[in-house]
């Protein structure tokens, strides 16, 4: 694992002694320039943290170049809070590339080797047999993205020991907290140790000071939280794969905010914010990666070893079609095989890198009103990513199936952007999905592939 922070022109601890004194200092304001040569810095940087006075040191971000990190790593750290921005290699548009995997620690490396190496080569595999059947109901305008698309399904197959390279940013106090959760994670536990050696080496190259802050969070008590997802299930009655409960019903005004690029929504906020509802959701690891996304849609997470059953995501196109059905209930069982027998070697969290991007979790998400209008024009787009777009077509129904005043507000970007007479309508210009879904009724929304 690399990771690298991108240098700036000033300290985080003179920006942060700099915005404190600035509160208090009537004359002008404290320049990052004065407080490196002010020799009380140190002592109110101290103060001020151990006091738990936190918002001056979110005023610096740290922009990390992480590669060779896992996908398991990213999903239970990086990903799983609010507080954060990445751009990271996607799976569904870049070909994976089979050194690229993490290997658990007290693993026997040839034999993980092995497993996946057979893990790619069914992916690639699955890829050559699905790209003519996505040919087959493509537009005739798409039939060059047959093979993109079929490495979007074809993904599901690659296990969370799969790397990625991305761009992460965040400020002082989320990178702490990295040091200080990495303590407790469930899961990836010896390569969270290893990412914030890396984390603390970096923060340290650009600021010496960070010292003592880094030394609280290491030792700072911290515990992950118990959640009983069956206490829920059974509380809230859920019976479905996507269950909606909690419901605070309020009407709200769709406006032009939500339909433009900039979806200024969310500087305006509106009365949507006083609307709300819970999920209960079972879904594929891939499909929660891209869940995460959705910052202001928090959800929790459980201890995957907690809520283990050998279950998996189908996608629609491959249940379909009985050789590459086959195909991939092969693939899936010889990775179930693997990670069960590795897990007793291993112990769960390290031999969690053998599970599949299609292994099934179970998630509790919170959404107010204004978010998940965002959410759904994203997600209720056609190029959304299948499963979600299920996942969210789910969720509106329901909402709609519980009276819901709001619900009818949910809707896709084209949708949206039609109504509010906004052109173009589609904002995907050349990625254009090929159908006038604003033409449509919310039941009418069908998709192939």
């Amino acid at each position: 694992m690399k990771v690298t922070a991108l240098k700036s022109l000033y300290k985080p601890t003179d920006i942060a002694v700099g915005s404190a004194r600035s509160c208090y200092f009537g004359k002008n304001i404290v320049t990052p320039e004065a407080v490196a040569k002010w020799d009380k810095k140190n002592e109110l940087l101290n103060s001020i943290f151990k006091a738990g006075h936190h918002t001056t040191l979110m005023h610096y971000h740290f922009t990390f170049l992480i590669e060779g990190i896992s996908r398991l790593l990213i999903w239970r750290l990086l990903h799983s809070h609010p507080f954060y921005n990445s751009e990271q290699v996607s799976q569904r548009y870049a070909k994976m590339k089979p050194q690229n995997f993490t290997y658990p620690k007290k693993a026997d490396k040839k034999k993980w080797q092995n497993y996946y190496e057979k893990m790619f080569i069914y992916y690639e595999m699955l890829i050559e047999k699905l790209t003519p059947e996505i040919e087959k109901v493509l537009p005739k305008f798409k039939k060059k993205e047959a093979v993109k698309k079929a490495q979007e399904f074809a993904r599901y197959l690659l296990p969370l020991g799969m790397n990625a390279h991305l761009y992460h940013t965040v400020n002082v106090i989320t990178a702490l907290r990295y040091i200080n959760a990495a303590k407790v994670i469930p899961e990836a536990k010896d390569e969270a140790q290893e990412f914030v050696r890396e984390l603390k080496e970096e923060m340290l190259k650009i600021d010496e000071n960070l010292a003592p802050l880094i030394e609280f969070a290491e030792n700072e008590e911290v515990v992950f939280p118990n959640i009983d997802i069956q206490k829920i299930k059974k509380e809230k009655n859920v019976k479905d794969n996507v269950e909606i409960f909690d419901v605070v019903d309020y009407d709200f005004e769709l406006n032009i905010n939500y339909a433009g690029v900039l979806r200024s929504s969310n500087i305006y906020l509106d009365e949507a914010i006083l609307g709300s509802f819970n999920s209960y959701i079972k879904l594929s690891l891939s499909a929660d990666a891209q869940n995460q996304r959705h910052r202001r849609s928090p959800a929790v997470r459980p201890k995957l070893e907690d809520i283990y059953k050998r279950e998996y995501y189908i996608p629609k196109i491959i249940k379909v079609k009985g050789d590459v059905l086959d195909i991939y209930k092969k693939a899936v069982d010889y990775s179930y095989d693997f990670f069960e027998k590795e897990s007793e070697i291993l112990g769960f969290s390290e031999a969690a890198y053998a599970l599949l991007n299609a292994h099934n979790i179970e998630i509790i998400e919170h959404n107010d009103f204004q978010e998940f209008a965002h959410k759904a024009q994203m997600r209720l787009c056609y190029n959304a990513q299948e499963e979600i777009f299920d996942i969210v077509y789910k969720q509106v129904k329901k909402l709609k199936e519980k009276g819901v005043m709001a619900a009818d507000k949910f809707l896709p970007p084209c949708a949206l952007r039609y109504q509010q007479k906004i052109r173009p309508i589609c904002p995907e210009g050349e990625r254009f999905c090929g159908v006038k879904v604003w033409k449509m009724n919310f039941d009418e929304y069908q998709r192939e592939i």
